[in-house]
């Protein structure tokens, strides 16, 4: 018999509807939980292979997109290498390149100071020996120390990154004709197998019973023996180590620097400098190469004297030697900075246009002027009476006419023109004694078509007369010519500014 839901079939396959499970034995009803959960073990097994499919699909199409990607990649690398190729060939002839050009770089290159036209100081002087130099760097700055002072022998020993090398080329800056001469040698001993005279540059000191000199001595004991017609070196060590006790032992001296003894090491371009430096201030004599020459003859007294006459009349125009029992006090101090200066004839041109440009300014009126109030006054009453000298044709005499006017404004021009460049509303449009065409108004202003005509008291009907005459010509080209009476600005000039705001 089995078990089917709805009932139980028997051995020979009539399902009995009539036998329930209560009435089933123990056993049956072990088999029929049995048989349930086969029955649902048998479904989960279904889902699981269901999903194992869908999951090995997206597997397959996962593997798809890798395989592409895969191959486009291997296409990418070999195109790289390719390029990194190429790129490695074109390196390789641009190096080429640069050192066929480096002979023309050379040529064309010229250093602040060096002057191409003027020959170069090569006296006989001692052979520099380097020491299995670490850097290209270091053998280029030295051969430029050596260039600087007349040094053009240079030995090398066992350099680090061989040679010729273009580190050093580089850094020679220029150096070059002594470059193109050094000698390589494999040991010190063969480097300075023909030297009378050999130092030992070092900053530590070594347990050898040799005479230690400065290099000044040292710069002394070279020149004589050179010129004695002998060869003299000097040995410098390496970078990080500088000479062994073996190397110094080859010298005659020792020499070292006076430097500060908590950092006594020097660069090797550096120690190669200092050397050069002292021989060459003792081979050559120690002069200077070049000197200022005096642009101008110094200042005669008598310039000084009008000069100084000329400031203590501007420093009066403004109090400025005050108080009165202190004058003559300030006016020795006074003479004697301008004594102690030793100044030249241009200084004291110089000193006076500075003392007058802060007396007169430049385009409006400085405090004092040349001429006061009234005597400005009197000059534009001359003027109108004598008639103005300018013409259509002559605009030189009118510019410079103007330039007087301004140079020496009255009491009321001056007033009015301090006010008018510090009022915001008038935003500095104004100009003063500025020509328009022929005649030159006291005060205009081209953006607002505005000219401003002064009256003083007392005019003469000259000065009436222009004045009509300059306003007339001024109206027919479209300005608004306003009138100010002299009284009126020294007396209300708000009440003026507001008048010329509401024009």
């Amino acid at each position: 018999m089995c078990f089917r839901q709805g009932g139980i079939v028997d051995s020979k396959g009539f399902r009995n509807p009539f036998r329930l499970q209560s009435n089933f034995s123990p056993a049956e009803r072990r088999l029929a939980a049995i048989f349930r959960r086969t029955e649902a073990l048998n479904r989960f097994l279904q889902k699981l292979i269901q999903l194992l499919k869908r999951l090995n699909h997206r597997l397959q199409a996962l593997i798809r997109i890798v395989r592409f990607l895969n191959q486009n990649l291997i296409a990418l690398i070999q195109d790289l290498r390719g390029l990194i190729q190429r790129l490695q060939g074109l390196n390789r002839h641009l190096r080429w390149l640069m050192q066929a050009l480096q002979p023309l770089n050379r040529k064309a290159k010229t250093m602040s100071g060096t002057d191409k036209t003027k020959p170069r100081t090569d006296l006989p002087g001692p052979v520099v020996v380097l020491v299995e130099p670490q850097l290209g760097e270091n053998i280029g700055m030295a051969a430029r120390a050596m260039g600087n002072f007349g040094l053009t022998r240079l030995r090398l020993v066992k350099p680090r990154d061989g040679w010729p090398n273009m580190a050093a080329q580089r850094a020679a800056a220029g150096a070059d004709h002594i470059l193109e001469r050094v000698e390589l040698f494999e040991t010190v001993e063969a480097a300075v197998a023909d030297c009378a005279l050999l130092f030992a540059t070092t900053a530590r000191a070594h347990d050898q019973a040799k005479p230690v000199v400065a290099p000044d001595a040292a710069a002394r004991e070279i020149v004589d023996e050179t010129a004695r017609g002998a060869t003299a070196g000097i040995l410098f060590g390496r970078e990080r180590s500088g000479l062994t006790n073996e190397e110094v032992a080859l010298a005659n001296r020792i020499v070292t620097f006076p430097v500060n003894p908590g950092f006594a090491s020097l660069n090797l371009a550096q120690a190669v400098l200092l050397m050069g430096y002292e021989w060459f201030k003792l081979a050559s004599g120690g002069q200077i190469p070049f000197s200022m020459p005096e642009r101008s003859e110094p200042a005669s007294q008598h310039q000084m004297h009008a000069f100084f006459d000329n400031l203590v009349a501007e420093l009066d125009k403004v109090e400025f030697l005050r108080p009165a029992e202190k004058r003559d006090v300030m006016l020795v101090n006074l003479r004697n900075i301008f004594s102690r200066m030793e100044p030249s004839k241009q200084d004291m041109h110089t000193l006076h246009g500075v003392v007058m440009a802060i007396a007169e300014g430049r385009k409006g009126p400085a405090k004092g002027g040349v001429l006061d109030g009234t005597q400005a006054a009197q000059l534009r009453a001359l003027l109108a009476e004598q008639g103005s000298p300018a013409t259509e044709g002559r605009s030189g005499s009118v510019r410079g006419l103007a330039r007087l006017l301004r140079r020496n404004p009255t009491d009321a021009e001056r007033i009015l023109w301090q006010a008018l460049t510090k009022d915001r509303r008038f935003a500095a449009q104004f100009k003063r004694q500025t020509p328009v065409g022929r005649h030159i108004p006291d005060f205009v202003s081209f953006p607002r078509r505005m000219a401003i005509e002064i009256v003083h008291p007392k005019e003469s009907e000259a000065v009436a007369h222009e004045r009509a005459v300059r306003a007339a010509w001024l109206a027919e080209r479209g300005y608004r010519v306003v009138s100010l009476q002299a009284a009126d600005i020294e007396r209300d000039l708000e009440a003026e500014l507001r008048r010329l705001e509401e024009v």
